[in-house]
């Protein structure tokens, strides 16, 4: 039963009230069960947002970068102290287990302790000049308010990777997040408010993903849209903001291959491929989708694979010991066992097939399955599942793996393992992927450039000092001298 209204529109400085007439139901994931509503709004509200935001930008921009830090310093400090709640929230409207959560919320706070070093290190340049009554400057400038659409998979640290650079380069901002995953926003725009951001400077709209979207691509204050989500609806932004040329940074989905070649430390392939492709139930979107073994290891690989699989406990992330909670919908189970039909009507062997869950339970769960014998012309080795279904396909030769790896529209991460140092280097220059981890399934980290390549991506890296470029227009200043 739903206990409370909880207020999700926060514009200037003000949490609105919630009009009951116009509310959604969040639900955890696990049990079905509704945890509270929030206000469903729109255009007008987003419009109001937008204004707040574009108000609010001179005296926030004309800021030092080091008065912004100790902004940032604060949340991210608040943000850290208050993981263990903050993961709870996480998990009840997201369904990944507790620890997760709880790393995940730490791993926000550390993008924006990055970006709180970062705020003053937004560097110019003095170019010299081939006029000798010539002096030229480049300075760096804030691009304005920012429309930030982020979402359902981990809605805690795609937020502060998106508004920690905005922020600390001296943006202002108008957040979207998504509509299953609204109450981590709520709880990271309440720490930003603790730690004294000005009014104006962050604002959050919850609602009609469809209606918000289009004021922030229409409206010619919003500068830049910087969205994580679906290639589709990257593709719809790209377009739709041409009209006012208004600049996208994307970051998109992904279809990552593991290799595993023949010198592969096994313990080391199986624990982390299972890392990966199981972290959050399958629904990232740099986890691994498909797995390439040289034949030579194959079937000692893959009954580590089995082991591991086998011994994963599924439920509520709330759970003690729980690895594996639910799917965010329906919808996204039935697209797991789409593929895995497909895939076993063309041939595929299941080789093993997680623990059955508490009956009680009535959420979104899906057994996580590993197969064999996965072929080129199964779904399952061209599309996103996005969920826990991991084929296996075994190969002989390098050149030969690398070309099936890449052949695919997406190009975000790739990860390979080998002890080999020749062989790393080789491998990873030739594939097309903006990361390659070798012997390594975790690249996200806050001092390092994240983002994909050919439909996986389109803008600036998130992370890292390249983070900040995205929100930042070069402005040239040339002085005549004589």
């Amino acid at each position: 039963m739903i206990s409370t209204l909880t207020k999700s529109i926060y514009i200037n400085g003000e949490w609105l009230e919630v009009d009951e007439s116009k509310t959604q139901t969040i639900y955890n994931p696990a049990t079905l069960e509704p945890i509270t509503d929030v206000a469903y709004g729109g255009k007008e509200e987003t419009r109001e947002a937008i204004n707040a935001a574009s108000n609010a930008f001179p005296a926030w921009s004309e800021m030092t970068g080091r008065q912004r830090s100790r902004i940032l310093y604060k949340a991210a400090e608040l943000m850290r102290k208050d993981a263990k709640r903050l993961g709870e929230i996480l998990t009840k409207e997201q369904g990944k287990p507790l620890p997760e959560a709880v790393g995940e919320v730490k791993g926000a706070a550390g993008f924006l302790l990055w970006y709180a070093e970062e705020a003053s290190r937004g560097y110019g340049e003095w170019i010299p000049s081939s006029v000798k009554t010539k002096r030229m400057l480049v300075v760096p400038k804030p691009i304005g308010v920012v429309g930030a659409i982020t979402p359902w998979n981990f809605p805690s640290s795609m937020i502060t990777r998106k508004l920690g650079p905005a922020l600390a380069a001296g943006c202002t901002v108008v957040l979207k997040p998504s509509p299953e995953t609204p109450l981590s926003a709520i709880e990271i725009v309440k720490i930003f408010e603790e730690a004294g951001m000005p009014p104006g400077v962050v604002n959050l709209i919850t609602g009609d993903a469809q209606a918000i979207g289009e004021e922030m691509l229409t409206n010619k204050d919003v500068k830049l849209i910087t969205f994580t989500g679906s290639t589709a609806v990257g593709k719809y932004l790209m377009r739709e903001a041409a009209d006012q040329v208004k600049k996208v940074s994307l970051e998109l989905g992904g279809h990552a291959p593991i290799i595993a070649f023949e010198d592969a430390n096994l313990e080391k392939t199986a624990s982390l491929a299972i890392a990966s492709k199981f972290r959050n139930n399958g629904q990232t979107c740099i986890c691994a989708n498909r797995l390439y073994v040289h034949e030579s290891i194959a079937d000692e690989l893959t009954a580590l694979l089995k082991e591991k699989l086998e011994a994963m406990k599924i439920g509520s992330g709330l759970e003690e010991g729980v690895e594996l909670g639910p799917l965010i919908s329906e919808k996204a189970v039935e697209k797991v066992e789409a593929h895995l039909a497909d895939a076993l009507e063309k041939g595929a062997e299941v080789v093993a097939s997680g623990n059955e869950w508490d009956g009680d339970l009535k959420g979104y769960f899906c057994p996580p399955t590993i197969v064999k014998n996965a072929t080129d012309d199964m779904v399952v080795m061209n599309e996103e599942t996005f969920g826990p279904l991991f084929p296996i396909q075994t190969f002989t030769d390098e050149d030969e793996v690398i070309k099936k790896a890449n052949n695919t529209d997406y190009g975000l991460a790739a990860y390979i393992f080998t002890e080999n140092t020749a062989r790393t280097l080789r491998v990873a220059e030739k594939l097309d992927y903006g990361m390659v981890g070798v012997n390594d399934v975790f690249p996200s980290v806050p001092e390092a450039p994240f983002g994909g390549i050919k439909q996986s991506g389109s803008g600036g890296k998130e992370g890292g000092h390249h983070g900040m470029d995205e929100f930042l227009e070069k402005k040239l200043i040339s002085i005549a001298i004589n």
